[in-house]
């Protein structure tokens, strides 16, 4: 039942915006309990409105359970990605680069500037934060990319492991700076989706253990089935308009159905 109700979400509409994440939560399984990974996705539609692409419950967050979750989105016709957003989990970030190799990747603003700050003396990371700020909100990848140089020029050899991050992951982390200025702010973090699993875990906490997996699809698959349909009849996440324009604009190579994840 309810991966008809899932079929049925991910083939109303074309999705142009979609964030994934997991959680790790607990199962009894051949009189053990085991970790087990809920794989999560959400996009917005044309209309601008999120909706539920799907679940998962996989062995753990590893490239194996992430590269099920995206062929069966593929499977359910989810193609020509232009953009995914998400954290820099390994199998995730594996999966994707084989599941859609042309799409780019928006490694989460937030989590990058965390790993890099982490890297740092404490006498030094407010002056850091604000420099990294500056850059990951840059009206424009010309002015990031000077801002960065400038960055790496003046700290590489006060803080050589946080330069060597920040060199890593500037490209992923300023994928969003293609899009037009209005959509950045939401698309650079991946902060909606967490407040999705925030809300999952609160009711998980509640249970702790779930008996066996189908358990852990009935009660999480009902919860996140009701958050798609709050979405379709609340307000809207995005006003899309100018997307549509922006897309109109591009290249005819590039003029296609795209989605974001």
């Amino acid at each position: 039942m309810l991966e008809s109700v899932l079929n049925q979400i991910l083939q109303a509409e074309a999705t142009e915006q979609l964030q994934a994440d997991a959680m790790v939560t607990k199962v009894r399984e051949d009189g053990r309990v085991r970790s087990r990974g809920l794989l999560l996705a959400f996009g917005v539609n044309m209309q601008g409105y999120r909706e539920l692409l799907g679940f998962w419950v996989g062995d753990s967050e590893s490239g194996a359970s992430w590269s099920e979750f995206f062929l069966n989105f593929k499977q359910r016709g989810l193609r020509d990605v232009e953009l995914i957003v998400s954290d820099q989990h390994n199998g995730l970030v594996k999966a994707i680069r084989t599941h859609y190799q042309g799409a780019t990747w928006q490694r989460c603003r937030t989590h990058f500037m965390r790993n890099i700050i982490d890297a740092t003396p404490k006498a030094l990371k407010e002056e850091l934060h604000a420099r990294l700020r500056s850059i990951f909100t840059a009206p424009d990848l010309q002015t990031a990319r000077f801002l960065f140089s400038k960055t790496i020029e003046t700290y590489q050899d006060k803080l050589p492991k946080a330069m060597k991050t920040l060199e890593n992951g500037f490209d992923d982390a300023t994928a969003v700076l293609m899009l037009p200025e209005k959509y950045r702010k939401r698309l650079r973090t991946t902060n909606a989706m967490e407040r999705l699993i925030e809300e999952v875990r609160r009711r998980e906490r509640v249970i702790r253990i779930f008996p066996n997996r189908e358990s852990l699809t009935r009660l999480l698959g009902a919860l996140l089935i009701e958050f798609d349909e709050k979405w379709a009849s609340g307000r809207r996440y995005l006003d899309m308009t100018e997307f549509a324009l922006w897309q109109k604009e591009r290249p005819n190579d590039s003029k296609k159905v795209t989605r974001i994840m």
